[in-house]
Order: C-alpha cells, then sequence, then structure tokens
C-alpha cells in the first residue's frame, strides 16, 4: 500500500491520497496532526510527502507514526522548501525548516534532548538540493550539481546568500 499524504490537487495513481481537506476531493480525509494514523503496523510500503511536514506542528509524533504503519525498508520521498529560501518564509503556514540534517534527528543517540527513538529510525539514502533559476535547465543543472557536492559546506558558507529553492529526501524505514 501507498500514502500521498497532503496530496491537494496532486493526486497520484496507484496511491491513497490523504487530505485534511474534502473540497480537493481525495481518497482518505485526514488531518496529520491527529495521530495514531488509520492504517495498520507494517502495512506501507510507500509514502510521498510533498510540500507538507513543513506544515506539521506534530511532526515529531507524526514521524513516529509513519514509521509505525511502514514495512521494514519502506520508502519516504519528501519535498519541502530549503531552509533559507524565501519561499519558506513568505508562507505563513510553514511551521517548520528543513536542512539536509533534519531526519537525524531520528538516528539514535544523535540528539540529547531527543525522545523516544531507542534505535535508528530511518536512513536517509539520499538528499538533493534544487536551485531553480527559472526556466534554464543548464544553469539549474549546473548550480544543483555545486550545491549538492558538500551539504555541510554549503549550508554553511552559502545558504543564506544563495539558497537552494527545495530540499528533497529519499527515507528507508528501518525496523
Amino acid at each position: 500500500m501507498k500514502l500521498n499524504l497532503g496530496c491537494g490537487n496532486d493526486k497520484k495513481q496507484g496511491y491513497i491520497n490523504i487530505d485534511v481537506s474534502k473540497e480537493v476531493k481525495p481518497n482518505k480525509i485526514w488531518d496529520l496532526e491527529k495521530t495514531p494514523l488509520p492504517f495498520k503496523e507494517n502495512s506501507i510500503d510507500e509514502i510521498l510527502a510533498f510540500h507538507i511536514l513543513e506544515h506539521i506542528n506534530n511532526f515529531i509524533p507524526l514521524m513516529h507514526d509513519l514509521h509505525r504503519i511502514c514495512k521494514n525498508r519502506a520508502i519516504l520521498k519528501v519535498k519541502t522548501p530549503f531552509y533559507s529560501s524565501l519561499g519558506q518564509f513568505n508562507d505563513p503556514t510553514h511551521v517548520r525548516f528543513f536542512t539536509p540534517f533534519s531526519f537525524d534527528y531520528f538516528r539514535k543517540g544523535n540528539y540529547s534532548h531527543q525522545v523516544g527513538a531507542k534505535k535508528d529510525m530511518f536512513k536517509v539514502k539520499k538528499v538533493k538540493l534544487n536551485i531553480w533559476l527559472g526556466k534554464n535547465k543548464y544553469l539549474n543543472r549546473f548550480f544543483n550539481f555545486l550545491v549538492n557536492l558538500n551539504h555541510p559546506h554549503y549550508c554553511r558558507l552559502f545558504a543564506w546568500t544563495f539558497p537552494s529553492s527545495e530540499i528533497e529526501f529519499e527515507i528507508e524505514v528501518l525496523k
């Protein structure tokens, strides 16, 4: 089973499209701020979360519940605005920011104040920053290549002067 969280009007074939708004006519109406989600343990193979997690106040409990409902080695594909992007700040409904290291929180012992991760919950398999400089695909490819060479250096030195627009993650669930 596959889920498309916060689908809005971007419904995907082969997925259960979930949204809080009945106006977009999702397969399932659900508020992601409420856990537990209405799915059985170890029943989900893949989750899409495109431009939804930055809106979630209840993020850590939601991630724990996504872990609960996913099968071992299930894949979460996440897209959010990059933490320093103008789009991140323009939308008053954005309540959190994402860096290439945001999901490190769910690795055992990574944070002294961490609650609930007794083992590694997720493995980040891929992180990709997207610049989006208009419609020039060659410039975008070139700058995407540069910003993805070394995420720690880019974030420390250039993220605020030359911000990416979006960050993509591919995350594997570990059970």
